[in-house]
């Protein structure tokens, strides 16, 4: 065994949970933990010797992020349905996109919003247009 190799083996143990992959939510909360307080330490700047280290924990939590925690593609209707609920509105609150039937159309899926409503909602609730298109 080369000579780095033997070194990191010595110590391997002592910063075993810093340096791997988190394969549960417990490891993954041990790492954002860690990370934050080099974002503390480190901030913005590039040249602090830690700064390496920051971005090798941040490479791990994406990547058991980009495992764990894939977010769901909403579906139009998904979004407005989730904004109701939020706003805690009914079908009759939103008159900008139609009577009240119309509404419940476009949320049972047999109607799609068109640019103008899209544009109406989207400026209503402060949001991009792109929430209520599908790709």
């Amino acid at each position: 065994m080369n000579s780095q190799l033997e070194n990191i083996s010595k110590i391997w143990p002592t910063i075993k949970a810093v340096f791997s992959v988190p394969h549960s939510e417990k490891e993954y909360q041990a790492l954002v933990k860690i990370l934050d307080s080099l974002v503390d330490e480190v901030g913005n700047n590039e040249n602090h010797k830690l700064s390496p280290l920051m971005e090798t924990i941040g490479n791990l939590i994406e990547n058991y992020e980009e495992r764990e925690h894939k977010i769901k593609q909403a579906s139009p209707v998904d979004a407005l349905k989730y904004l109701m609920q939020e706003h805690g509105l009914k079908q009759s609150d939103l008159k900008e996109i139609g009577s009240q039937g119309v509404v419940s159309e476009i949320l049972a899926g047999k109607r799609s919003l068109n640019l103008e409503q899209i544009k109406k909602i989207s400026n209503r609730f402060h949001v991009s247009p792109l929430v209520f298109i599908q790709a």
